[in-house]
């Protein structure tokens, strides 16, 4: 996401890395640039305009003419300033009230139904919650099927009343429903809805009125860049919504509404969608997306996706393997599996710090583990066990069963062997300390 403006705003901040005299002109013309890399990535140019007119404001009054590395202080200005136009901090949602009532909004096809399942999905396992979803799309051939297919996805019950065309009483009946059955969240799919169809806008304001939400949360496809801004604002003039949440974020997004939506309605972005599957929705964290826009990576990000899948009972156990070099290849697997849990191969890299940029051109597979994985699962139970077994004759049999080649194998077999050591080596303190000592300007 935002790699043609990644791209742009990095070109125009060239002329300022370099170690040439910085003047008042072209710093004028670095932000020419940026004004444009913004316009062509579909921001308002109002805010467009007001971003590079504070940027400059800012810069000359640091005084980044003269500062050591003017460059990179122009960066960190607009990296705040950037961050700060995404609204500045992560916004929260309310979960008081019990049940909590969140109502959802939005334009048709902008996958408002299948986002209600990723919020549930991720109140559920992250918040603890224990939501039920209420179907209120009367209209949408199938979107009462489409709820419960998702629910049963995610173990996750759905209200329905079938033959029931009036959603406000659906609404209703499924929030005393929640509270009968112990659900603390409530989750209110509406209908898609045209902001210029009267009646369907004032059918979600009496649903809003009938129900009184902690929280009206407005989706918008972020695909359809200013469109999803002025759509946007047009809801928030009938609704007063809470929070906005941009789906398809992982497609060919120019950026335009993630960096427009909050100045021009001023709410905050909550959520982002980032893929298809139920687990493919994050907390929006301004600076964050400030540092992959900018090409600075997103590295806490990247932990905390490590760490969902982390578990400390299994992490203690593969650190005394670790420490008694038995480290071997089932466990080697089942780190994979970890990995691959953790979303898009090629997003988590481009996550790294300087490396977003170094790999954009370049296809990374969620693939990528594949022959892998074929040639450890062409060992037997023996091999993958005690991998020093594996002799000549062997890597021929699994070569030959996992469709590889012999270099495959003997490079796998290698890597294995200093990766074996290197883990260990690490969990030996002692021998650490060793090796720090011996290094140049180590000693003490």
């Amino acid at each position: 996401m935002f790699e043609n403006l990644s791209d742009k705003l990095d070109r125009a901040f060239k002329v300022l890395k370099g170690q040439g005299r910085i003047t008042e002109i072209n710093v004028a013309e670095t932000l020419k640039e940026v004004r444009k890399a913004l316009l062509d990535a579909d921001v308002n140019y109002k805010v467009a305009k007001q971003f590079t007119d504070t940027v400059k404001e800012k810069a000359l009054g640091q005084n980044v003419l003269t500062a050591v590395s003017p460059g990179q202080l122009m960066i960190k200005i607009a990296h705040d300033e950037l961050a700060q136009l995404m609204g500045g901090q992560k916004a929260e949602l309310d979960l008081k009230g019990n049940p909590t009532i969140i109502l959802m909004s939005g334009l048709q096809g902008s996958g408002k139904t299948t986002l209600s399942g990723k919020l549930a999905n991720f109140l559920k396992l992250k918040r603890q919650k224990h939501p039920l979803l209420v179907a209120c799309d009367v209209y949408r051939p199938a979107a009462i099927e489409q709820l419960k297919v998702l629910g049963e996805q995610i173990d996750v019950p759905v209200f329905t009343d079938e033959g029931n065309t009036n959603p406000v009483d659906i609404a209703k009946k499924g929030i005393a429903y929640a509270k009968e059955n112990n659900r603390n969240v409530v989750i209110i799919d509406t209908a898609g809805r045209l902001a210029i169809d009267e009646m369907m806008m004032n059918e979600i304001a009496a649903i809003k009125n009938a129900i009184n939400p902690n929280e009206i949360l407005f989706v918008v496809d972020a695909m359809t860049g200013q469109d999803a801004v002025n759509t946007a604002k047009a809801f928030n003039d009938r609704l007063n919504f809470d929070g906005v949440v941009l789906t398809k974020l992982d497609g060919d997004t120019r950026g335009g509404a993630a960096l427009s939506i909050k100045s021009v309605v001023q709410k905050p972005i909550k959520f982002i969608g980032t893929g298809e599957k139920l687990d493919a929705l994050d907390v929006f964290y301004p600076e964050r997306m400030a540092d992959r826009i900018l090409g600075m990576g997103d590295i806490v990000s990247l932990v905390e996706k490590a760490q969902e899948q982390f578990d400390s009972v299994e992490a203690a156990k593969l650190s005394k393997k670790i420490a008694k070099n038995q480290f071997n290849f089932d466990d080697f697997l089942q780190q994979i599996q970890q990995i691959k849990k953790m979303g898009n191969m090629k997003d988590l890299v481009g996550m790294i710090p300087g490396v977003g940029k170094a790999i954009k051109d370049i296809d990374v597979s969620n693939d990528s583990f594949k022959h892998i994985e074929a040639i450890i699962h062409s060992m037997t139970v023996e091999e993958r066990e005690n991998p020093q077994l594996i002799s000549g004759n062997r890597r021929q049999r699994i070569a030959k069963g996992s469709g590889t080649n012999i270099q495959e194998v003997n490079k796998l077999l290698k890597q294995f062997d200093e990766m074996r050591k290197m883990m260990r080596m690490f969990s030996n303190k002692d021998q650490m300390k060793n090796m720090m000592r011996q290094m140049p300007g180590m000693r003490k």
